[in-house]
């Protein structure tokens, strides 16, 4: 397995930027700005409930393999990486969920 898959995906996502949209689907997303992403990721996440509910493991990991491609090119348009939620990730590991929640809705 390779461990740095969605930094090398994140390294391909981030040098589409400022590419011809005609030959690249990032580029075409990344032209179209925020909104045209936004909604891929609401695209992708209603599919990965679908597959949830139809029980099928290998539709599952496809469609969250998307929803996660797409939330991916959504952190490129805002300058981050998928590193960052790693780091927010590893933060929150050790930590109770109930009292990482209720740090949230302190800010």
């Amino acid at each position: 397995m390779n461990e740095n898959i969605l930094s090398e995906i994140q390294n391909v996502i981030d040098s589409r930027k400022g590419q011809n949209p005609d030959t690249s689907y990032v580029a075409q997303l990344l032209h179209k700005g925020g909104d045209k992403i936004l909604k891929k990721v609401i695209e992708e996440a209603g599919e990965v409930l679908m597959a949830s509910k139809d029980n099928d493991p290998a539709h599952l990991i496809y469609e969250t393999a998307d929803l996660w491609f797409h939330s991916m090119v959504l952190l490129a348009h805002h300058g981050l990486r998928v590193e960052d939620v790693v780091s927010e990730l590893a933060r929150r590991q050790g930590l109770s969920g109930l009292a990482e929640k209720a740090a949230r809705t302190e800010r």
